[in-house]
């Protein structure tokens, strides 16, 4: 049935429909191409109930604001457009809603546009209650908009826009001409789903202009969206022109900030940022002139630099339009910042950002840090902030600050689940409302679940011998377990992964795995994968090119995955000179990698190979990387081996974490081209430490762009060298932590 929604605004329509208008009840493309090329104002096109393929819809017109011309479905959320298929909205007055897009992408640019072509493009026109899922481009480097908004005065709410794992960003404002710019459009009430980290630029979940029409305004107003999980780069919205209004969005989990980029004379307020302690959740970034920050409202955000609770850059004195322009004229008043990681005054100074804040504000804000690490970061000169009214509750500081005062302000959490100092008005007020989550999109759509999908099926028993394993793979579905008796399994067939697959043994028995195939494993779109106490052998795999236990398919992987291992023993990979144990190939992503209590030994290649994207464009192919408690003997290449190269600071990742661990006689081939028992080359967080080396070749880190945290500590080594560290855009003495270890030799530089 219609929403309640939808039948209010069908009702306005009804009531302003004269006797002659005309209204189309279609059921095939043919239908609709012959209805909508005779469109007046009041005429309505109705899509019959079922899936259209390959419909790329182009309705133009011009109604008028009492009769308006509407495309809309059959009953709301029926009417399913799949293959390549998109909606282009020309000419004025137009409504469309109750679409659903799945099961396909765009052969365009866009999904939805409001511009019909060049010349034509929407004005005062509206999509309401429509819904993107999943629509994405094979290619996950092959960029597109899921929205493209264009022309003036246009709404866009009460959508569904949720999964796009493709380059590009989800709904971008256009200004590039005269007749987009200065636009008047509403975006409002509408779900913008979880979005993967795309592991490169281009994942902003929401952007208004370009660099280059940064010094247009845009007059967009954004308001009472829900951004849920959007992790897909840095900037979560890119506001990159001027006098746009940000107020009342609710920011759940997501990773990266709100950044005004480029342009002046943006408001950002009554905006809610609830991190609940994710990694590299952060709030608002500011830069360039006359911003003004007010009742906002962010608490157990963890990002730091640029993703911090709140972020005030140096820019570039005469900055071009593409890099950043000084803070001038800033207003940051009555914002609370609660259980957060940092606040940054003058973030990103160096040799090019040299210019510090000037002329700004900063009063009347509630300011609560964690109990680890500085709270509030000073990078530069802040004499050109005038500080006021400031309370600090919790957490360090550089240095004091005239107008930030510590107090031991008591918070409780009110009936609208914010907190606030008992006995003081500073920071946000008590009358805020955070925008909920079933109050935005469509209420006949179901929103995304939280957590993983492992675990969630059936569990399966499988019996020792040939192929069984092969045939209960077959059978399985997405989140089933398979549950092996002790024995031996012998696999016959590269066992392809698209959905979430958990294959697990006994504890204290051994379900012992071969295969007769260049590789057991092979992760397709939809695909993960969770192994545990179990123990696979190469013995009797044959020699061939790219062998390895775990691949992904030579085709684009649009989808994010995760590998996770525990107590798993692997043996016996050295049927050649680069046999891996687990090998991510181009247009591939995992979220995480994990590696716990397991044991490696007689491997020819890498025990992860993560360095297929050399382009150097910003793309790498894990996000995590986490390996604690594992041993590894006679691996004769790069034991871990992770590339992330180019000078793009739009990701936080990739991050490596190596804990508790053992290597003997590892990176030593003659065959290892690296010269190293691990390479991480750009990654951007680092951990080594607590393991012990023996026979191994040296550690190399390579740092790129941005400030990369790497941490080598307390390890012990017996014949190996140091860590080779080296600098590649920054100038002077590498920037890795060494406490604690013992190597032979000193670092080199």
């Amino acid at each position: 049935m219609w929403t309640r929604r939808c039948l209010a605004i069908l009702a306005i329509w009804l009531l302003a429909v004269p006797a002659h208008a005309e209204q189309y009840f279609v059921k095939n493309i043919d239908e609709y191409n012959q209805a909508a090329k005779k469109l007046v104002a009041g005429d309505v096109i109705i899509l019959a109930n079922g899936r259209w393929h390959d419909f790329e819809i182009k309705i133009s017109g011009k109604g008028t604001k009492t009769k308006p011309i509407t495309l809309i479905s059959e009953d709301p959320g029926k009417v399913v457009l799949t293959g390549q298929s998109n909606l282009r909205i020309g000419g004025e007055y137009i409504l469309v809603t109750g679409l659903v897009f799945l099961n396909g992408y765009s052969p365009t640019g866009e999904v939805i546009s409001f511009r019909r072509s060049k010349d034509d493009l929407a004005r005062n026109s509206r999509v309401t209650e429509v819904v993107i899922d999943g629509f994405s481009k094979p290619d996950r480097y092959d960029s597109d908009y899921w929205v493209g908004m264009y022309g003036k005065n246009n709404r866009f709410d009460h959508n569904h826009l949720v999964g796009k794992t493709n380059k590009g960003v989800t709904l971008a404002v256009r200004l590039d001409s005269k007749g987009s710019q200065e636009n008047g459009h509403r975006i409002d009430h509408n779900y913008f789903g979880p979005r993967p980290v795309l592991g490169s630029n281009g994942g902003e979940t929401l952007r208004i202009g370009t660099s280059k029409y940064s010094m247009f305004d845009s007059h967009t107003l954004v308001e009472n969206n829900y951004f849920d999980r959007c992790d897909g780069e840095v900037e979560i919205i890119s506001s990159k022109s001027g006098r746009n209004i940000y107020r009342g969005n609710m920011f759940f989990e997501s990773s990266g900030t709100l950044t005004l980029r480029h342009g002046d004379g943006n408001l950002v307020e009554n905006n809610v940022f609830m991190g609940n302690g994710k990694d590299h959740t952060g709030g608002i970034r500011v830069i360039n002139r006359d911003q003004t920050i007010r009742n906002n409202y962010l608490e157990g955000l963890r990002g730091t630099g640029f993703a911090s609770a709140l972020t005030v850059m140096n820019g570039v004195p005469n900055s071009p339009v593409n890099r950043y322009v000084q803070v001038d004229n800033a207003v940051i008043e009555n914002n609370s910042v609660v259980d957060s990681s940092r606040i940054t005054f003058a973030a990103g100074a160096d040799a090019e950002r040299s210019a510090a804040p000037v002329n700004s504000r900063f009063r009347n804000n509630l300011l609560g840090g964690t109990a680890s690490g500085p709270f509030l970061k000073i990078q530069d000169d802040i004499s050109g902030i005038a500080f006021s009214g400031n309370m600090l509750v919790s957490g360090k500081i550089d240095k004091p600050v005239a107008g930030i005062a510590e107090g031991q302000l008591v918070l409780a959490r009110a009936e609208n689940g914010l907190l606030y100092p008992e006995g003081s008005a500073v920071g946000v007020s008590r009358d805020l409302v955070p925008v909920m989550r079933d109050q935005v999109g469509v209420s006949w759509y179901p929103k995304p679940l939280t957590g993983d999908r492992f675990g969630t099926g059936r569990a399966m028993s499988v019996q020792p011998g040939e192929d069984t394993l092969t045939e209960a793979f077959a059978a399985t579905s997405d989140g089933d377990r398979l549950i092996l008796s002790t024995g031996d399994y012998l696999v016959n067939k590269v066992l392809s992964l698209d959905k979430a697959i958990s294959i697990e043994g006994a504890k204290d028995a051994v379900a012992k795995i071969s295969f007769a195939r260049p590789s057991l494993f092979e992760m397709k779109q939809g695909g993960s994968l969770r192994l545990s106490n179990l123990v696979i052998d190469g013995e009797l795999a044959p020699d061939s090119v790219g062998n390895a236990v775990i691949r992904t398919t030579i085709y684009p992987i649009q989808s994010n995955f995760l590998i996770e291992l525990d107590s798993v023993s692997v043996a016996n990979l050295d049927v050649n000179k680069s046999f891996h144990f687990i090998a991510l190939g181009k247009s591939s992503f995992a979220d995480r990698v994990s590696i716990k209590n397991s044991k490696f030994i007689n491997i020819s290649g890498s025990v992860l190979q993560a360095a297929s994207e050399t382009e150097d464009y910003g793309q790498y192919n894990v996000e995590y990387a986490e390996i604690s408690g594992s041993s590894f003997k006679d691996i004769g290449g790069a034991v871990f081996n992770i590339y992330r190269g180019g000078r793009d600071e739009s990701t936080f990742g990739p991050h490596f974490s190596l804990t508790g661990s053992s290597f003997m006689n590892v990176g030593r081939d003659g065959n290892n081209v690296t010269g190293s028992s691990m390479v991480l080359h750009g990654v951007q967080h680092s951990d080594i430490s607590n393991n012990v080396f023996s026979d191994a070749a040296p550690i190399k880190i390579v740092h790129t762009v941005g400030r990369p945290q790497s941490r080598i500590s307390d390890n012990m080594s017996k014949n190996m060298a140091a860590p080779i560290l080296e600098e590649l855009d920054y100038q002077g003495k590498h920037r890795a932590v060494l406490v604690g270890n013992q190597f032979e030799g000193a670092a080199k530089p």
